[in-house]
């Protein structure tokens, strides 16, 4: 890395690096895409936005206990702007980090990061196993039912909202939008005209 300014190719190298599981990768560009999506809505740097999501789990994988604390040795090895490493830690707010979301980046990575695998096991319960064609209201619906995706933290979701300012059902379909972008890549295109 030359600049101090990580590119999503540097993001990449690293998520690749430490994650070989497929589902934390998909989980990854799940989360960039919903951060890309949410950084154009709100004319701020998408670029800065999708690599902070691309390595919010950075250390996950090889170092669940250390989850967040590790990322922090990696990225300052990796000479990552002390901004970028604050960001990436403040997802995990309140579980295995002290740094609470401050900035409108830091509150939607917050905020969405659960969302995201909530909308996952929405999708893949539908005939079409399609991101394309979930709506709000059937995340809503799941949602009440605390068996269907239990490892979701429904409270992070929600906190997360408040934060915001904005209404639940928004934040979920902001995040659906920004999932549709690269239901490719997270294996979430499916079949939307199955029935």
């Amino acid at each position: 890395m030359n600049s101090n300014v990580p590119t999503r190719e540097d993001a990449y190298a690293l998520l690749t690096k430490y994650n070989q599981s497929e589902s934390l990768i998909k989980h990854a560009l799940a989360v960039e895409g919903v951060m890309r999506y949410f950084a154009r809505k709100r004319e701020e740097d998408e670029e800065k936005w999708g690599v902070i999501g691309l390595v919010h789990d950075l250390d996950y994988e090889q170092f669940p206990k250390e989850h967040c604390r590790k990322s922090v040795e990696i990225l300052k090895e990796n000479g990552w702007p002390e901004e970028y490493i604050r960001a990436v830690i403040s997802h995990g707010w309140g579980i295995c980090s002290d740094a609470e979301p401050q900035s409108e980046l830091e509150k939607v990575l917050y905020a969405i990061d659960e969302l995201t695998g909530l909308v996952v096991t929405t999708a893949l319960v539908r005939p079409s196993k399609s991101v394309l064609d979930v709506k709000a209201k059937s995340v809503k619906k799941k949602w009440k039912d605390k068996r269907f995706a239990a490892g979701v933290d429904r409270s992070i979701i929600e906190k997360g909202a408040e934060m915001l300012g904005i209404e639940l059902t928004d934040l979920i379909t902001d995040t659906i939008m920004g999932m549709r972008e690269v239901a490719d890549a997270i294996g979430l295109k499916g079949s939307p005209d199955a029935t």
